[in-house]
């Protein structure tokens, strides 16, 4: 009832300027004892166990800084099996299996359109999917799951609705209405797109490839690559300022996905193989 009420309330609110709002506060240099009381209270509230990150507390100039906190060696050690997929967060599975019909399920009353969620044509019918929700106390980068060339990369700026179930459930087609930016790869499970979707807060997508910020007032943006850069298996890929989901898709007959509906995964941990 909690989150329903949640979304009520944001579906008649300027969610993209208080994102953009919430994206400014965040990144304020507050004083040294207001900032500690900041980050102190966010890491108690959240449970978030720092001594899995680079840096202690004090470290951390501004919420955002401990938003995009990088991990410290050997926290997430990577799968070593020549075949295997890496997840490419710290989260929650929220779904997998097949695309049907250019569509894939959204939560337990909707689906999502492919094609429009990925601004275009695809490869993807009849191949595989896995949806991962990012709640606020995770880790927010998102690493390569395989080796790949990108060859090119979208971006769409759109509406930031929440992205936790009550909302998956609630807001048709939430997926494709958020802001996204989905990274094309070349890789030897034929074409893999990885889609980071963005959400309701400070709502922003940064990219190690490219200075684009989502939720910044930035166009639409259809970019193919001259000089397809090669991204290795477990690379760091973008970062989400604040939490969101991430969803790799697959061709068909291309993988075997080894995760399901509600498992936790750790990013670099093995959560399937190529076929």
């Amino acid at each position: 009832m909690r989150d329903a009420l949640i979304v009520s309330a944001l579906s008649i609110l300027p969610r993209e300027r208080l994102s953009r709002s919430m994206g400014m506060a965040a990144a304020l240099r507050l004083p040294p004892f207001l900032n500690r009381l900041l980050l102190s209270w966010y890491v108690r509230h959240y449970r978030v166990d720092l001594s899995q990150y680079q840096g202690e507390l004090e470290d951390f100039t501004t919420l955002d800084d401990l938003f995009v906190r990088r991990l410290r060696a050997g926290a997430r050690p990577m799968s070593t099996g020549a075949r295997d997929l890496l997840s490419p967060v710290d989260a929650q599975v929220a779904g997998t299996g097949t695309v049907n019909a250019d569509r894939i399920p959204q939560s337990r009353r909707h689906d999502v359109q492919l094609s429009t969620l990925l601004a275009g044509p695809h490869p993807f019918e009849g191949g595989s999917y896995a949806v991962f929700y990012l709640s606020p106390p995770d880790y927010h980068w998102v690493h390569l799951p395989l080796t790949g060339k990108l060859t090119r990369w979208t971006y769409r700026p759109g509406r930031l609705f929440p992205v936790f179930s009550a909302s998956a459930d609630m807001v048709p087609d939430l997926f494709a209405r958020n802001e996204r930016l989905v990274v094309w790869l070349d890789t030897q499970a034929g074409t893999v797109a990885v889609v980071l979707i963005g959400a309701f807060g400070v709502g922003r997508i940064s990219a190690t490839f490219t200075p684009l910020l989502s939720n910044n007032k930035e166009a639409a943006r259809d970019e193919h690559m001259e000089k397809p850069r090669v991204l290795e298996r477990g690379d760091e890929l973008g970062a989400f300022h604040l939490g969101s989901t991430v969803i790799l898709l697959f061709e068909p007959a291309q993988v075997a996905l080894d995760i399901h509906q509600g498992q936790r995964v750790l990013v670099r941990s093995r959560i399937g193989e190529v076929r």
